[in-house]
């Protein structure tokens, strides 16, 4: 049928492509009944009529979109054709200035705003991207920090010991955030009197 249906003209089609598409549909049927009857097959055939029940499925999904392929073929060229008479039809006149006109500036303000949505999108892209990064690392000081509780209460160190330990890191920040603040404002000076 499909043999016949490329030889036809786009134009005389119809009744071919209808009747394959009836062919499938009856196919489509006779499948669904198919796999109704496969389950009432004995346990030792079941899984050989499954397969050639799928097998025939396969080949009728084939058909179908070869069929769908080639209406497609048919709409596009149809739709060319239909183009092309319209341009051969069409009577060309001289356009007066109004009409010829670029405007520069509307099409300058559009790109410049798509730009400017494109740049938005990649920062907010970014954001996201760094906020799963922090929150992965925040996952993975928790697991790190629950190991070294567990650590600690594997090698015996009592509840007064590990508030000792919390309490000194609480103070080490301080002395970290101190340092820092004592760093910037010595490079400030620097800089400051060296310029």
């Amino acid at each position: 049928m499909f043999r016949k249906l490329e030889k036809v003209s786009d134009l005389n089609s119809d009744p071919i492509e209808k009747e394959i598409q009836a062919r499938i549909d009856t196919i489509t049927s006779i499948c669904e009944r198919l796999d109704i009857m496969v389950y009432k097959e004995p346990l030792t055939r079941r899984t050989n009529s499954k397969y050639r029940v799928d097998q025939v499925k396969y080949d009728k999904d084939h058909l179908q979109a070869a069929l769908d392929t080639y209406k497609n073929r048919k709409y596009q060229r149809l739709q060319e054709e239909r183009e092309r008479e319209a341009l051969l039809s069409h009577q060309f006149k001289l356009n007066n200035y109004e009409e010829t006109a670029i405007l520069m500036d509307h099409s300058q303000s559009f790109y410049s705003s798509k730009h400017h949505d494109s740049l938005k999108m990649i920062c907010c892209n970014q954001e996201r991207e760094y906020s799963r990064v922090l929150k992965d690392q925040r996952m993975t000081l928790k697991g790190a920090h629950r190991r070294l509780y567990d650590i600690a209460n594997t090698l015996g160190l009592s509840n007064t010991t590990m508030r000792l330990i919390e309490r000194r890191a609480y103070q080490d920040r301080f002395i970290l955030i101190g340092g820092i603040v004592f760093t910037c404002l010595v490079i400030a000076a620097i800089i400051y009197y060296f310029t």
